[in-house]
């Protein structure tokens, strides 16, 4: 059965997960509208993105205070599962098949999730100062070699790079959050977790977006996959922190865990050509004139020079799924 403080970091990371979704959709519609910096920071809209974001942090550091790392961590994921379906509501678009799968997957194996991990009360314990220290500094380690790797391979394979970098550096900096809010007391060993806190939450939040210019869809998937399995290492390693019923609630996690992984993957995809409403194929009608082929107008020949006129071409562009619209 469920203690309070942990269905209340349940509580306070699903109102986290719908934060941090609202906030993506809001960007997403406020990339749309705008092509640089500057016609962004203009417009409100933006602002009250980073006021959702800045919540769900502030909320998910909190449910850290109440929840373990291997509970509180992986329902991160929860954020895929509100801002796919929340986006295609505000765009007025039909969400695929394979997204609601991706939804189901998700939700079965964080519930799956929920039951090995969701036991006992409120973390009493939390790293020590040489722990932390020790977590700097192999993390740092770690993500400098992804982003050498990264930066010395082009295209997909560098972006898997850098977002792996960055969900290593997203997860311990909420492990290390976790530290700031276990009953922390004034003194320097604290200002030290702080600045190391921010520095790696910084650190992931450039990294990721350093991996999305190779495009979303994976590095995303492996970002969000990422993140919690870093978290939960640090948990079960140096806090002691595990799952119930023994080798079947370790099978019953590790089952959950691939589910939810799966689900990510899929929820990342972005929404193929089919999926689009307005952007089906259509054959001809009777009344419709047909499109003299490529080979005819070679026969034809080019037009004379005084016949040529200008032509304007607007081309409209859609990602759609996580994506921006432009």
């Amino acid at each position: 059965m469920l203690s309070s403080p942990v269905v209340l970091a349940l509580a306070l990371s699903l109102v986290s997960a719908f934060c941090y979704a609202a906030a993506a959709v809001v960007q997403e519609r406020t990339a749309a509208g705008t092509a640089d910096l500057r016609g962004t920071l203009a417009r409100g809209s933006w602002w009250w993105a980073v006021g959702l974001n800045a919540s769900g942090a502030l909320l998910h550091v909190v449910a850290l205070r109440y929840g373990p790392l291997t509970l509180v961590q992986p329902l991160g994921a929860l954020t895929l599962v509100v801002a796919v379906p929340l986006g295609s509501l505000v765009a007025r678009r039909r969400t695929s098949g394979t997204q609601w799968r991706g939804m189901a997957l998700t939700l079965v194996g964080l519930t799956a999730l929920l039951v090995a991990t969701a036991a006992g009360g409120a973390p009493d314990d939390a790293l020590g100062t040489g722990e932390v220290l020790g977590v700097a500094v192999v993390a740092f380690g770690v993500i400098v070699v992804l982003v050498r790797s990264g930066l010395g391979r082009l295209g997909r394979l560098g972006g898997l790079a850098f977002a792996a970098a960055s969900g290593i550096a997203s997860g311990v900096g909420s492990t290390l959050a976790q530290k700031l809010a276990v009953g922390p007391t004034l003194s320097w060993s604290v200002a030290v977790v702080a600045v190391l806190t921010v520095a790696f939450a910084s650190g992931g939040l450039l990294l990721s977006q350093k991996a999305y210019r190779s495009g979303l869809g994976g590095p995303l998937a492996l970002l969000t996959l990422v993140n919690p399995v870093a978290a939960s290492v640090i948990g079960i390693s140096l806090l002691g922190e595990g799952f119930q019923y023994g080798t079947t609630g370790t099978l019953i996690a590790l089952a959950g865990a691939v589910a939810a992984a799966r689900g990510v993957i899929l929820l990342s995809r972005p929404q193929s050509h089919q999926d689009r409403p307005g952007r089906r194929a259509s054959a001809p009608t009777p009344n419709q004139p047909r499109l003299p082929r490529p080979t005819r107008l070679l026969r034809a020949g080019l037009p004379s020079a005084a016949r040529v006129r200008p032509v304007t071409v607007e081309l409209g562009v859609e990602f759609t799924g996580t994506s921006r619209t432009v």
